[in-house]
């Protein structure tokens, strides 16, 4: 569960370039995945600091395909 959500923290701290179109592709299904994996923790114990790691990347992942559309 802590490296799931380290990975999330860590996802959400890189810089990531997002200039290309195969770029904001994978910015957006890494940030897919890592919601999905913190959604089913979530779930099991509601916590409300994973709940904010999940709207962070959330809004990361609309940055990345507001272009994509």
């Amino acid at each position: 569960m802590s490296d799931l959500i380290n990975k999330a923290l860590e996802f959400e701290k890189s810089k990531l370039p997002i200039t290309s179109t195969t770029e904001r592709i994978i910015v957006s299904r890494k940030a897919k995945e890592l919601i999905l994996s913190l959604n089913e923790i979530y779930k099991e114990n509601k916590d409300p600091e994973i709940m904010e790691i999940m709207k962070r990347l959330t809004a990361i992942k609309q940055r990345a395909e507001k272009r994509l559309k």
